[in-house]
């Protein structure tokens, strides 16, 4: 459920088929994301998770793995 609305985040900002989207995907070199995506891929998923990715943690977010780790670590 997570991992499926996080794909739906990437695969919007990305413009990307979500079926392209692995946890072992990385955001700059399989998904083709630059700084400015990647900053609004944790804003939506601060919206849409209803949480906070401090600046620090969003900084090492290099996979989509990465992301969903952090999901769940602010949701625990």
């Amino acid at each position: 459920m997570e991992f499926e609305k996080l794909q739906n985040i990437i695969a919007e900002v990305l413009k990307v088929d979500p079926q392209e989207i692995t946890p072992d995907a990385t955001f700059v070199g399989d998904l083709g994301a630059d700084s400015l995506d990647i900053f609004q891929i944790v804003m939506g998923i601060e919206e849409a998770f209803d949480l906070e990715i401090p600046a620090k943690a969003a900084e090492q977010i290099v996979t989509v793995g990465d992301a969903a780790e952090q999901i769940r670590s602010a949701l625990n």
